[in-house]
């Protein structure tokens, strides 16, 4: 059979050689004309399918990502414009529009199909702009200085020494270890349930505690445990360091772990639509009934600027009640988040004297420092954090101090140390245990701004603490109690000589002497001083010494002979009792 090379042209390599093939194409087949789109319906039978699907589009988007319905809040801008183009898509296909004519045909469509929305997004434009110039930093620096009402105290005048059981000796990262490790102990709770991590420090009962509350373990065992609920919440000890699970008889349903209504977000949005809420916080009343304080962000300079809290909603986690309240109760301890009070400060030390000189000489500009901590005074919660001067950070100018419930700021001036500087000289007394400090608490110790901090080990607790001296943080001591840390710390005052002779204390009656050998010492804090209870050999009363009165008390030691003086009616000294005891002064044995 002979071969044929079929489709090969004997011409083509003078008409052409066709690569594709061994048979050209005559005639290509023509492409089809491309269908034109039709009009949906009426005009307003497109339009209210229009309307239909923004509608439908913008409660799925409120539902899920819950915008504020206010012109002060950037989300809403974000939810108007997305419902305008939503519209405007819609519109498109309804339309039957063909978009041949590129962008320019497609904004003519638009102009004239959807005007409503059209014009909505230049007005919301135009609005952000003069939003934004009417809030710019820089033709208001004025307002933005005002926005935190700032008053100078006498940090050693105003704030009172505090008792042992009333200092905080942990942080977030202690107490979140205690608690994790207490919720571990619990079988029936560790394999459904695990800690939030955000704790509170709040007063609770008159003692510094920290509270949060659980949450499900996964999507799973929030399915299976939604029905009854979060069972309990925590308790943190901040002096005790002892952690507390605190069962529920009926549990917590309205929470941030919750995934539909009753989660706590939606909760807030779909009740207070209009309102703008700042990050909501765990606490419990004196009755353990567990809240969440919502506070409400309120904007005070312009559009955007001047962001401040006007009450808070109050929440029961167990029922989910809630009550706005312009004024909180007192019970509430944290109505004002540290970020918004280290803000309002940083806006009055730049712009105080002026914007331009925020940039230009700099006259008086401070800022915060880069920490903060907590302390508790007449029953709330206070916030500390340092001032230094924005062109040095290597020394405090002074403090403030601010209540977060109502925002009352007091500015303390002080000279000294970083809080930072403040750590490390507490490290390096104890540098070859390789001890970590936390961020420092403001005390009063003796009349001495007094910077108080935890020592903590590799394994993240507690193992020791440290007082350093704001003024001359040379002066350091420590102690692996908080009482033989001020000890420490008042003995090393007294031989500097910085401990202050005081104000004699008035008490009835005639002053007398005698001499003795102690055999016993104890101390406690009353009315904000120091007082130390001695007992003299022989006798079972003591002798009780006021630091404030008597300063050098801290030096006594057990088996010290001295000679002291006390009042009293009677110059026996009683066998029981406590006596006023005004001096002494050491003495030979058998003086």
């Amino acid at each position: 059979m002979p071969f044929i090379f079929r489709g090969f042209d004997p011409n083509a390599f003078g008409g052409g050689f066709n690569p594709a093939g061994f048979q050209e194409t005559a005639n290509p087949r023509p492409r089809r004309p491309k269908k034109p789109r039709r009009a949906i319906g009426s005009p307003f039978t497109r339009t209210l399918i229009n309307v239909v699907v923004t509608l439908l589009a913008g409660l799925v988007y409120f539902y899920f990502e819950l915008p504020a319905i206010n012109l002060h809040a950037e989300e809403f801008y974000v939810f108007a414009f997305l419902l305008c183009a939503v519209y405007c898509a819609c519109a498109v296909f309804t339309s039957g529009f063909q978009g041949d004519g590129g962008a320019k045909s497609y904004f003519k469509f638009v102009r004239k199909q959807c005007a409503l929305p059209f014009l909505a997004v230049i007005a919301l434009i135009i609005l952000i702009a003069v939003g934004s110039l009417l809030s710019w930093v820089v033709l208001r620096a004025g307002a933005y200085s005002k926005l935190l009402p700032l008053e100078s105290g006498n940090f050693t005048a105003e704030v009172e020494e505090i008792s042992y059981d009333q200092i905080p000796m942990l942080d977030d990262d202690s107490a979140a270890r205690l608690g994790n490790r207490k919720l571990g102990e619990l079988a029936d709770m560790v394999s459904q349930f695990e800690i939030l991590t955000d704790y509170t420090q709040i007063n609770y009962q008159g003692r510094p505690v920290r509270v949060t509350s659980l949450r499900y373990g996964d999507l799973i065992k929030w399915i299976t445990n939604r029905g009854d609920g979060l069972p309990a919440y925590l308790i943190i000890d901040m002096v005790s360091q002892e952690a507390e699970i605190v069962r529920l008889e009926e549990g917590m349903k309205y929470t941030t772990a919750e995934h539909l209504g009753r989660n706590l977000y939606r909760h807030l949005r779909f009740n207070y639509p209009t309102m703008m809420f700042d990050g909501p916080v765990f606490e419990i009343d004196e009755e353990g009934t567990p809240y969440w304080i919502c506070p409400r962000i309120v904007r005070t300079i312009g559009l955007f600027g001047g962001t401040d809290i006007k009450g808070a909603v109050l929440v029961n986690a167990i029922t989910g009640e809630h009550e706005y309240y312009e004024q909180v109760p007192n019970w509430v301890d944290r109505v004002y988040s540290y970020d918004i009070i280290m803000q309002q400060y940083d806006y009055y030390g730049m712009y105080h004297n002026g914007f331009l000189n925020s940039i230009f000489g700099q006259r008086d500009v401070t800022v915060t420092t880069d920490g903060w901590n907590y302390i508790a005074i007449d029953d709330d919660v206070f916030m500390y954090t340092g001032v230094t001067s924005v062109t040095s950070d290597q020394s405090n100018i002074g403090f403030i101090l601010t209540n977060q419930r109502t925002k009352a700021t007091k500015f303390y001036p002080c000279a000294g140390a970083t809080e930072n500087s403040a750590k490390e000289s507490a490290q390096s007394q104890v540098q070859q245990m390789r001890y970590q400090a936390t961020f420092p608490l403001l005390l009063n110790i003796a009349n001495q701004p007094t910077y108080f901090m935890a020592l903590k080990g590799e394994d993240g607790l507690v193992k020791m603490f440290a007082m350093v001296n704001v003024q001359q943080y040379d002066i350091v001591s420590t102690g692996s109690t908080v009482g033989e840390c001020e000890t420490n710390y008042r003995q090393t005052l007294a031989h500097r000589g910085l401990v202050g002779a005081g104000q004699q204390t008035a008490v009835s009656g005639d002053t007398h002497e005698q001499t003795g050998k102690i055999i016993e010492i104890r101390s406690a804090v009353i009315d904000g001083n120091t007082h130390y209870y001695v007992r003299m050999e022989g006798s079972l009363g003591y002798l009780d010494f006021n630091a404030a009165a008597v300063p050098t008390a801290v030096l006594l030691n057990i088996n010290d002979t001295i000679r002291y003086t006390y009042v009293l009616e009677t110059a026996e000294f009683p066998e029981h009792g406590i006596i006023p005891a005004t001096g002494f002064e050491y003495a030979e044995d058998g003086e």
